[in-house]
């Protein structure tokens, strides 16, 4: 039986990890969760992904009774890294993290990966790894302190303290915080919003967020001028940075064409 249920909502696709009681993470899992994010990635017609969970976790993260059956702390999750997403650096469509519940270790990790976490109020977040002598090494430790202050996230990282949603909407991990019943919606809203816009400019504006990622402004501008960005330079070139304007001007929806 599958974990991982597939739902295109309109060009968004939703992507349940249904694996009770705790939707833990072991390498099957992992393969079919970057199955999933290909399909994203893969199917013109898919605009935006949206990973979430079933129960009262988003995922517990490494799966403990696969890794007490055998399977290796260093285990190759696939192409895509521990749950399809963490190392999936060529996808090309934004993911937002509609976290229902408990995102522990590396489900933490996954929703990290995610371009946007949309949190329900009984969300909690937590790195246990140390505790348990690992280390979050699918993103933990390189995304968490860009996400939030260093020494908020060194806490978190060598104490595995918990942080509740109200916290990580505080910091700005999560944009936004929403009553549990309303959380898809919620991330349905974000993700409609973005679908509207040119898939080139989405595209452009992701790469030239992780290209720049830790440069100076200075520095970040001549990265994006140098022409070593192609989304970037093909979003430049394109038809549709013509027609938003044109649209724009004529007072109806822009017509996409992604060239």
């Amino acid at each position: 039986m599958s974990a991982v249920k597939l739902e295109n909502r309109d060009g968004i696709l939703v992507i349940t990890l249904d694996r009770p009681k705790a939707n833990a993470i072991d390498v099957a899992t992992s393969l079919e969760l970057y199955a999933a994010f290909r399909t994203l990635n893969d199917d013109p017609a898919l605009r935006v992904g949206i990973v979430t969970g079933t129960g009262r976790f988003f995922s517990a993260g490494w799966d403990l009774g696969a890794a007490n059956d055998g399977e290796a702390v260093d285990a190759d999750h696939g192409p895509g890294g521990f749950a399809g997403l963490t190392e999936y650096f060529s996808l090309t469509k934004p993911v937002i993290a509609a976290v229902n519940g408990l995102a522990v270790g590396g489900g933490f990790e996954l929703a990290l990966a995610a371009d946007l976490i949309v949190a329900s109020e009984t969300a909690k977040f937590w790195l246990p790894e140390a505790q348990l002598g690992m280390l979050p090494d699918s993103g933990g430790l390189l995304r968490l302190p860009k996400a939030i202050p260093e020494r908020i996230a060194r806490e978190m990282i060598l104490t595995g303290r918990r942080m509740d949603a109200d916290e990580a909407a505080a910091l700005g991990l999560a944009s936004r915080v929403v009553p549990g019943e309303t959380l898809l919606d919620a991330a349905l809203e974000l993700a409609t919003i973005i679908a509207r816009a040119a898939l080139l400019a989405i595209t452009a504006a992701r790469d030239i967020l992780r290209d720049t990622a830790g440069m100076e402004v200075e520095a970040g501008y001549r990265h994006m001028r140098s022409g070593a960005i192609p989304s970037y330079q093909a979003m430049l070139q394109s038809e549709d940075a013509l027609e938003g304007p044109r649209a724009f001007a004529e007072g109806r929806a822009p017509q996409w064409k992604g060239r």
